[in-house]
């Protein structure tokens, strides 16, 4: 057996592994992701390195390939662990084991620290004041303009020092060696910085609350290490369970990774959890610098830090006694990966638990259908809160607006008369309201009344969104082009935007009450590092009486004032080519819902829909989950999507249709060879629903089995039989697990 080895961990180096030969006595102990001694370089000095592969062919001439010197003494460390977790997802997902390695290895390389210099005297006030005279009558001007500013404070910053009085290290050296003064070198944790109130607090549980914590801690005491689901209501107090359940795991010396789905949330969250647990909490996500990511995952990696928390990546943190993994709303599409390794956090997140005999604890108001189906099962422990969490706030009133019956009355706008009556209601109470349109952008497309013709992306297999300043915009590739006087197609100067996207809604909401304070919140004006907080901070201080956004706005924010929510349009996510669409609109719905009235006033939700018959909106509007739950798995066993089956979408791509038919003609030959003993149910190749972006065309082959294992093996099958055909390299191909 030989072993692929990986002497230096950090991002860069990852491509270069080296084979070692596996001594017989140590082929039971090495397995992928143990840390290894092994002679390296000419001398043939030892350096650890990490096993990332094991394989029987050896790579280059067997004369020449070293032997493994031994098992390092603590050869099961965080990165070990990580690594083993890496090659999971290489065998699950079908990545290839670097693409894995760059998705669980956190920094890409290892980052300078930031060091802050300083000048500190070393004598007494008067002392450093003769100094200072001492100095004036040699004419020594920068080190009497030095000593007198040291006179004021017992610390002065080097580069103010510098910059400003004139100094140099030779006009300082003299009075180190004489021990004025002393430079000071202090190394600072780059990472967010949380202000506000954080005096540490501690909630009190309500019955409900107590019992599930009491259950899991009792269990967790026991030696349980299991999977469980908190199915509670919006506002049911969710976070503070997860609180004493991590207060619990703390005190047996563990360390917890609490993921989240949005950057957006990510604010009130951690103030939160500052709270309760003070300087043990971080956080991480993508806005951070690499500095940033670095030090705190370093401050992790040390134990400084006990919980860390952060979207879909933070699971990756290196901790080395890990206890507890929680999912928040784990129903989100957000902790599914979109690019290769196109894993799923909540299956990695056990898988991970597993090897560290850590609990994981998922929790939502609106549960996927995977995890919900293996609740009734009983693969994991079911927790339900059914009621809000504070005793004073009840359930939002929800009405279904038919905008049919609007357009009949003559009302055309985007605003129903009773939203409309509603706002301004809330406006003159001075309480808020959150409009929520799931598009962003000025207008969905531009179109010619004339020839029909939408204007598209030259790259990509879709139309250009409309932006302020007459500006298109391609939301796939990033494409930009000014909106054209005539038509390209026929010349007609008939040529305007359709449709209605948040830019727009802000504009006509401006219009409608010229006196209200509005804010957006989407991509577009959350580009910038910080765009999350600064908008929420100033929703929640006050400062805006509306908040307009995209699904960003209406995820686990808790703002006491809001008490009106409108749903623009509910049928913009009900019929995209997803089979999940119906879910995705109804959790969309019930999360909306939940943001009114979450303290003492009273809230309201209007839904403007053109087909409130649908049981997405009807459940939805009725906080219905059950119900929901019923009718979508009709469907679901119906057509045999999951959870009623496994499905593996094969996704392809290439710059030339030709070499893509091509591929896909052979993938679908080499299914059909083994499909038939196996029952898989194959559909497609079909083209993906977007076929072109960015020049790249795309095509997906989907495969059915009740087994998972089944379809990984096919899928090995598959790639194993590309890497001998004609196009390897030149198409791309992905596997996804629906």
């Amino acid at each position: 057996m030989y072993a692929n080895i990986i002497i230096d961990i950090s991002h860069e180096k990852v491509d270069k592994t080296f084979q070692y030969r596996i001594p017989p006595a140590l082929e039971t102990q090495v397995q992928v992701g143990t840390q290894v001694e092994v002679p390296f370089g000419t001398g043939n000095r030892l350096h650890k390195g990490y096993v990332v592969g094991l394989t029987e062919q050896e790579e280059f001439d067997r004369d020449r390939i070293k032997e493994v010197a031994g098992i390092a003494a603590k050869s099961v460390t965080a990165e070990s662990q990580l690594i083993q977790v890496a090659w999971w997802m290489k065998e699950r997902y079908g990545s290839t084991m670097n693409q894995a390695l760059k998705t669980v290895l956190p920094v890409k390389q290892k980052v300078k620290p930031k060091q802050v210099r300083c000048i500190r005297r070393l004598m007494t006030e008067e002392e450093t004041r003769k100094a200072a005279c001492e100095a004036a009558k040699k004419h020594y001007r920068a080190r009497e303009r030095l000593l007198m500013a040291l006179t004021e404070s017992e610390e002065l910053p080097y580069h103010v020092a510098v910059s400003q009085m004139n100094l140099s290290a030779a006009s300082l050296k003299p009075m180190v060696e004489k021990g004025l003064i002393a430079l000071e070198t202090e190394t600072v944790v780059r990472g967010p910085r949380i202000q506000g109130d954080l005096s540490v607090r501690r909630f009190f549980l309500n019955e409900a609350q107590s019992r599930i914590a009491a259950d899991f801690s009792e269990r967790y005491d026991r030696g349980i290490r299991e999977t469980s689901l908190i199915c509670g209501v919006t506002g049911s107090g969710k976070t503070e369970v997860y609180m004493e359940m991590i207060s619990h795991v703390l005190e047996k010396g563990k360390q917890v990774i609490v993921l989240i789905p949005e950057i957006a949330l990510t604010y009130q969250t951690v103030m939160r959890f500052y709270r309760r647990f003070g300087g043990m909490v971080s956080i991480i996500n993508s806005r951070m610098s690499a500095g940033e990511r670095y030090d705190q995952l370093e401050r992790a990696k040390s134990g400084e830090v006990r919980i860390m928390i952060g979207p879909r990546s933070a699971l990756f943190t290196p901790f080395a006694q890990l206890g507890l993994i929680i999912i928040d709303e784990e129903h989100e599409t957000a902790y599914k990966s979109e690019t290769s390794p196109r894993y799923h956090a909540r299956e990695t997140a056990i898988y991970l638990a597993g090897m560290n005999q850590a609990s994981v604890v998922l929790g939502s108001a609106t549960p996927s259908l995977e995890a919900y189906s293996r609740a009734l099962a009983g693969q994991y422990r079911l927790y339900r809160l059914s009621e809000r969490a504070k005793q004073d706030s009840r359930m939002a009133q929800v009405h279904v607006i038919d905008l049919r019956e609007e357009l009949k009355a003559g009302n055309k706008s985007i605003f129903s008369r009773r939203l409309k009556e509603a706002v301004r209601e809330r406006l003159e109470k001075k309480e808020q309201t959150m409009l929520f349109m799931n598009r962003r952008g000025y207008a969905s497309f531009v179109s010619c009344r004339s020839c029909g013709e939408a204007i598209k992306c030259p790259h990509c297999d879709v139309t250009l969104t409309l932006h302020f300043g007459q500006k298109l915009v391609c939301h796939y590739c990033g494409y930009e082009v000014r909106s054209p006087d005539r038509c390209p197609s026929c010349g007609s100067p008939y040529i305007a935007g359709f449709g209605t996207g948040t830019q727009k809604i802000e504009e006509m909401t401006k219009k409608m009450f010229p006196q209200a304070r509005v804010l957006r919140m989407d991509m577009d004006t959350t580009s910038k590092k910080d765009g999350h907080q600064e908008i929420l901070s100033a929703f929640a201080d006050g400062e805006a009486d509306i908040l307009i956004g995209t699904q960003m706005i209406v995820k686990g924010h808790d703002f006491p004032m809001v008490t009106l929510v409108g749903v623009l349009a509910a049928d913009l996510s009900l019929y995209t080519s997803d089979f999940r669409c119906g879910e995705r609109t109804f959790q969309l719905l019930t999360q909306a819902a939940g943001r009114a009235g979450r303290d003492k006033l009273a809230g309201e939700v209007l839904i403007q829909t053109y087909n409130p018959e649908h049981y997405s909106i009807k459940c939805a509007a009725s906080q219905d989950y059950e119900s929901f739950y019923r009718q979508e798995m009709v469907f679901r066993d119906m057509l045999g999507y999951p959870p009623s089956c496994q499905m593996l979408a094969v996704l392809a791509s290439c710059r030339q249709e030709e070499t893509l038919e091509k591929a896909m003609e052979d993938m679908n030959r080499w299914t059909q060879e083994i499909s038939g003993c196996e029952e898989i149910r194959v559909i497609g190749p079909a083209q993906a629903s977007v076929y072109k972006v960015n020049d790249i065309y795309r095509k997906i082959l989907y495969l059915k089995h009740e087994n998972c294992d089944i379809l990984i093996r096919l899928k090995n099958h598959i790639e194993e039989k590309s890497r001998q055909a004609a196009w390897y390299g030149y198409v791309a191909v992905q596997y996804d697990f629906a």
